[in-house]
């Protein structure tokens, strides 16, 4: 890899065309949407009960509970669950 100083890495990313929109709202909400997936998951850690109902019907019971059941949040729990 060729030694760059930061003045030409700064120029060559300063060429790059601006991220698209999309990317950057997802990287907006990533810390928040991280939040609720560890609340979740700490929460089914910590209780039982609730632990059987999402396995049981995962989508149902992130609706009933407040959660919106999109579709990352709901393959990042199925993934994490079929791990413990």
């Amino acid at each position: 890899m060729s030694a760059y100083d930061e003045d030409r890495l700064s120029e060559l990313i300063a060429a790059l065309p601006p991220a698209p929109e999309a990317w950057v709202r997802a990287a907006q909400e990533l810390p928040s949407a991280r939040a609720g997936l560890d609340e979740i998951v700490a929460r089914a850690e910590a209780d039982a009960e609730f632990r059987v109902a999402l396995i049981a019907d995962l989508e149902a019971t992130l609706a009933r509970e407040g959660y919106e059941p999109e579709r990352p949040l709901v393959a990042e729990l199925r993934r994490r669950f079929a791990e413990s």
